[in-house]
């Protein structure tokens, strides 16, 4: 797409999350300073209804339970009747079997059109031997290019893992994208964060795997220019927002860092 930040700002798609209680407040923050409107409604008894006015939907399991399980698979259902984009956030999963097993519940009654995790939350859902530590990635086997090809081929769906190059494939395609700062790593929230950027992208672009790959170049180049002005963490937050506030699809376009396979 040309120019997806200014179609967002001007068409602001409603972005409903399902999503973690330690992040909720940042991905509801960045979704609107990216320009689209956050929605955060776990309740099952409106959650379908929401999603009905929604663009996008993000699942994030990141505190999960069995009843947020439950909302989350009523709400996706609801999306896949609307035909709206579904991200999967796969937050921790690899840490516990409770956590494996909800994710595989998910991916099993609903189509997900996009599963975003670091390399070894997505490696695991693959059904590769691979291990989380709490939320942190751990060394994987397998070469993250070819597996994020061969399980979105397998979901039909767009495949994002997450981590100091971030990689997206549609089955087809791949890419790897390089923005970003080592920054962004040391504050909780960002990778939750990239989910509702995601969305918020794939809600105007129906070609997701774009869609993933512009978000994340956008959310990269805003964490590269905050790191600039910032020498701690708490600094490194603020001019963050401040950065994406600020972004134009001109000034992202001459700093993409992002090849393709």
């Amino acid at each position: 797409m040309k120019d997806p930040l200014k179609t967002i700002r001007e068409s602001k798609p409603l972005i409903h999350h399902i999503t973690n209680w330690v992040t909720i407040y940042d991905c509801a923050n960045m979704t609107r300073t990216f320009g689209a409107l956050p929605v955060m409604a776990h309740a099952r008894e409106e959650c379908a209804d929401m999603t009905n006015i929604a663009s996008a939907l993000v699942l994030n399991i990141g505190t999960l339970t069995t009843e947020i399980i439950d909302a989350m698979i009523i709400s996706a259902k609801a999306a896949n009747e609307k035909r709206i984009p579904v991200l999967l956030d796969a937050v921790g999963v690899g840490a516990t079997k409770f956590r494996d097993d909800m994710a595989a519940k998910i991916l099993d009654s609903v189509h997900i059109d996009i599963i975003k995790g670091n390399y070894s939350e997505v490696a695991k859902l693959a059904g590769e031997d691979a291990r989380t530590r709490g939320v942190e990635s751990t060394a994987i086997d397998a070469e993250p290019r070819q597996l994020a090809k061969k399980f979105a081929g397998s979901r039909s769906c767009v495949v994002v893992m997450t981590g100091k190059d971030d990689i997206i494939s549609d089955g087809e395609r791949t890419f790897v994208v390089k923005n970003g700062h080592e920054s962004m790593g040391y504050i909780v929230g960002t990778g939750c964060m990239a989910a509702s950027v995601i969305a918020s992208f794939a809600a105007i672009n129906s070609d997701h795997c774009d869609a993933a790959k512009d978000a994340l170049c956008y959310f990269g180049i805003a964490g590269e220019l905050a790191a600039e002005k910032s020498v701690t963490p708490g600094t490194f937050k603020m001019h963050l927002y401040d950065e994406v506030f600020g972004l134009s699809d001109e000034r992202a376009k001459v700093m993409l860092n992002i090849e393709e396979c």
